[in-house]
């Protein structure tokens, strides 16, 4: 079994989580989020702390037990403190605004680029050239990020383009005579 799968997931106060087969649901300040566990994994609940086993013996259940352990974590930590992630806008005119649930981007192009926010995801805009994409759900907001990165990414010459904030763009040198 994996060193991962081994330790207990804490339940901090303020967050209620609740087992009924293989449902699990957690609610806390931030959300609520559920997933449903995998029949080769256990789950027994002691205390304020989660412990995870497999259920045989077999590779495929002990992977799991660690994967299901990491995801499981991150949903309680998800509901109970929220994720966050800093975007970058690098580039002359380029610019961020958001309006609700609408974020506007100005990227270079000849149109503005209106990205609509999904459910549970919140994106602000401290300056014009900052994007903060703050959410429950680690996987929703690194989607989230990944969606806007994709529409201008970094390029390699200049540097330009939508990068997250704590991202090293590689330059190349620019061709000689």
């Amino acid at each position: 079994m994996s060193r991962i799968a081994k330790k207990p997931v804490d339940i901090p106060g303020g967050v209620e989580l609740n087992i009924n087969g293989r449902e699990l649901s957690v609610k806390g300040p931030k959300g609520s989020l559920s997933m449903t566990l995998h029949d080769r994994v256990e789950v027994n609940q002691q205390d304020n702390a989660l412990n995870f086993a497999p259920r045989d013996g077999s590779k495929l259940a002990m992977a799991l037990t660690g994967t299901t352990r990491s995801v499981v974590s991150n949903i309680v930590n998800g509901v109970s403190t929220g994720f966050e992630k800093k975007l970058q806008l690098v580039g002359v005119g380029y610019r961020a605004q958001a309006q609700g649930k609408k974020l506007s981007l100005s990227l270079g192009f000849s149109h503005p680029i209106d990205y609509a926010v999904p459910e549970g995801i919140e994106i602000e805009t401290p300056a014009a050239t900052e994007i903060v994409v703050k959410g429950c759900d680690k996987q929703r907001v690194g989607q989230v990020c990944a969606e806007i990165r994709a529409f201008r990414p970094p390029e390699p010459y200049k540097g330009k383009g939508v990068k997250y904030a704590d991202e090293q763009v590689i330059r190349k040198e620019a061709k000689k005579k």
